[in-house]
């Protein structure tokens, strides 16, 4: 029996996971809350209020809570439920935290991402999530404890040609740095299989910039090193906004080389400068729903559907990759 259990804050989107596996798949199963408290010094205590022994339970977790926090509630779910005799715990970080360090950038620092990664992973059944920073992390993981790293790109294909099909045409997909040019390619991919039946066939582009740093969060120079975006729209794709700092001075760049318009997606935005000179400096900026927040002018694009796939077919055992493979109808 599958059950989908979930810290409080996450209660929207697991309900529209919830509800695309009821209605799409007509899999029913329970939607429960674990409930947090804290003691008065400080240390946290969690609880389940229903029985879960035998079931296989997928945990969505709040990726907006205080990183340390978040840490911590995870290692206290997962002994709760493997103590209470489920028989499996996979859990569901729509954002990954604790993945921007893995490696040693410079003598005597932890590599954060291989730590967190050792201390969930005793006893989990299986990991969901969507657009690793690294997608190397995976391999910090046991060979049983698969890591599935999800993409968001059907979902934003999606959203671009239903919502501004008019800046397509004649479109840059542009990636922000060399190590994000696989991932840029395979969303090209995607919106050129989305437009097969369309009587008008549009021109898309792939160019690459590259940054030079400063140290953590500050760049110091963006420059275009592949493709041409004189008189085109410029689509940036990435995983993650911080700042935006980045995407702003790459934006200039590519304004001054001629850009017309500029959109930008990120798929984890934390926006923790504002969205100010974002807003300022791009035409459309939208990011996805993994953090649950909304910000005013930033257009949010519902990632769900694709964690109900994914989450229905670890449990039937279907396969997961083919929701991004392009050479298949079923993606």
């Amino acid at each position: 029996m599958l059950g989908i259990t979930l810290q409080f804050k996450s209660r929207d989107f697991a309900e529209k996971i919830h509800s695309y596996i009821i209605n799409e798949k007509k899999l029913d199963f329970p939607l429960r809350n674990i409930d947090f408290w804290n003691f008065k010094n400080g240390e946290m205590g969690a609880y389940v209020p229903e029985n879960v022994r035998k079931k296989r339970i997928y945990f969505i977790h709040d990726s907006t809570k205080e990183p340390s926090r978040w840490w911590v509630e995870l290692l206290l779910v997962k002994d709760l439920l493997l103590s209470a005799s489920a028989e499996s715990v996979t859990f569901v970080l729509p954002n990954m935290l604790y993945s921007r360090q893995d490696r040693k950038d410079k003598p005597h620092v932890p590599i954060s991402a291989r730590a967190f990664a050792r201390s969930i992973s005793p006893g989990l059944e299986r990991i969901i999530t969507m657009e690793l920073h690294a997608p190397q992390l995976q391999g910090f993981y046991p060979e049983n404890v698969p890591v599935d790293n999800l993409f968001a790109f059907p979902e934003v294909v999606r959203y671009l040609r239903a919502n501004h099909y008019s800046y397509l045409n004649n479109l840059v997909v542009v990636s922000p740095d060399l190590g994000s040019a696989q991932r840029t390619r395979a969303f090209l991919s995607r919106l050129e299989k989305a437009q097969e039946k369309d009587g008008k066939k549009q021109e898309y582009f792939f160019a690459i910039c590259n940054k030079e740093r400063i140290k953590h969060g500050e760049v110091d120079n963006v420059e275009l090193i592949v493709g041409d975006v004189e008189v085109r729209n410029v689509f940036f794709l990435d995983d993650m906004i911080d700042s935006g700092g980045t995407l702003c001075k790459a934006a200039e760049t590519l304004k001054m080389r001629g850009a017309k318009k500029l959109l930008c997606y990120g798929t984890h935005a934390m926006f923790s400068d504002g969205t100010e000179k974002l807003l300022k400096t791009f035409d459309i900026v939208m990011t996805s729903n993994t953090h649950n927040k909304k910000y005013h002018g930033v257009e949010t694009i519902d990632v769900s559907p694709i964690f109900a796939e994914a989450i229905y077919r670890a449990y039937v055992g279907e396969s997961i990759s083919e929701l991004f493979d392009t050479r298949t109808n079923k993606a």
